[in-house]
């Protein structure tokens, strides 16, 4: 029976640990440049102890950023320094990975610390949106331009030349962000997409868009590297996107190459009720890993080690990923597996942290 510390193998990749470092935005980039913050953010959590340590969202294309200060891998001048970032991660023993995103009508927002209201061009924001249908995000939101066929093409385009450039920076896990309402969400849902052609409509039509950048992905990620998708399992609202057709959705995704999905939920709508408790959303996890048998990853208030373990051992996920309480304590794993009677972590130049 696997337990938090145990080893885990995706492909030809080993993750010396259970536990990953959730996608989580830093808002301090500057035209979608890593710099010295997000070096350091990244490989302490690797010194850390966790297993992969994933980046923010990064956009594959300039209007696909949540923020103006969204991490970008649009470019090939964006690949030097998140190539030094993975070169420390993997130095201290973990393994880089990357989420691929693009927001689609829910760009061109202000970072929160500024309140996260829609900005305009005055306001380093941007015009078009895009997204599955013209549908605003919310009543304070723009409405965005509806994709045309040819810009669907070019987004599929943008999400493969990310993951070429993403293997150029050396990062050995690709997860492309399907989840929380950004674009390729917005084409999930039936709350958000009211397309009447191949990409909207029926369950096969609105997940077309996602099949497609993930086998156009699969064909030039290589196949001794693993390839996640971050879902939401739920739009936890009448008549949207439920965990049923996730289930559907993973089966199709494994028949693809996927290796794990990340199971997350919400997102699509503003004002949704969600029954946030800990470890809320693992019975997604559970019910894709068993029904759509792929490995899955769980998250969502995943705070003690005790539950960490628990979610591993009793087979409700093959991972944990930890956001909040990895901001708190990078050496979060090291804590855990103290508490949990395994053999330590720390670097060796922390082993006073023993005494």
């Amino acid at each position: 029976m696997a337990h938090l510390f145990e080893p885990f193998k995706i492909r030809e990749v080993t993750f010396r640990n259970r536990i990953a470092v959730s996608p989580m935005c830093q808002y301090s980039s500057t035209n979608g440049y890593a710099n010295d913050w997000h070096v350091i953010h990244l490989a302490s959590r690797a010194v850390g102890g966790a297993g992969i340590v994933i980046t923010e969202a990064a956009a594959v294309e300039p209007r696909g950023r949540i923020s103006p200060q969204d991490l970008g891998i649009w470019s090939d001048a964006h690949i030097e320094t998140l190539a030094k970032a993975v070169a420390l991660i993997h130095n201290f023993g973990a393994v880089a990975g990357i989420q691929l995103a693009h927001a689609g009508r829910k760009a061109s927002t202000a970072k929160p610390s500024k309140g996260g209201k829609a900005l305009d061009e005055s306001q380093e924001g941007w015009r078009p949106l895009i997204s599955s249908s013209a549908i605003a995000f919310s009543e304070d939101s723009p409405v965005p331009e509806a994709l045309s066929l040819e810009g669907i093409q070019q987004v599929i385009d943008a999400f493969v030349e990310a993951a070429k450039r993403s293997l150029q920076a050396g990062f050995k896990v690709v997860e492309i962000h399907a989840a929380h309402g950004y674009l390729l969400h917005q084409f999930l849902s039936p709350l958000s997409n009211h397309r009447q052609d191949d990409y909207g409509g029926s369950f096969e039509n609105r997940t077309r868009i996602l099949r497609e950048v993930v086998q156009a992905v699969r064909e030039v990620w290589p196949q001794t590297h693993p390839l996640w998708v971050r879902i939401s399992a739920t739009d936890w609202a009448d008549n949207g996107w439920d965990i049923e057709q996730s289930i559907a959705l993973s089966d199709k995704l494994k028949s693809l190459g996927v290796d794990l999905i990340d199971t997350s939920s919400g997102g699509i709508i503003p004002g949704i009720n969600i029954p946030i408790k800990p470890g809320y959303q693992t019975e997604f996890a559970e019910r894709i890993r068993r029904e759509a048998d792929i490995h899955t990853g769980a998250v969502g208030l995943i705070t003690s080690p005790e539950q960490a373990d628990e979610i591993i051992r009793t087979e409700v996920a093959d991972i944990v990923l930890l956001g909040r309480e990895l901001l708190r304590n990078p050496y979060w794993p090291h804590l855990a597996a103290k508490q949990l009677g395994h053999d330590k972590l720390w670097p060796v130049q922390y082993d006073r942290a023993w005494l």
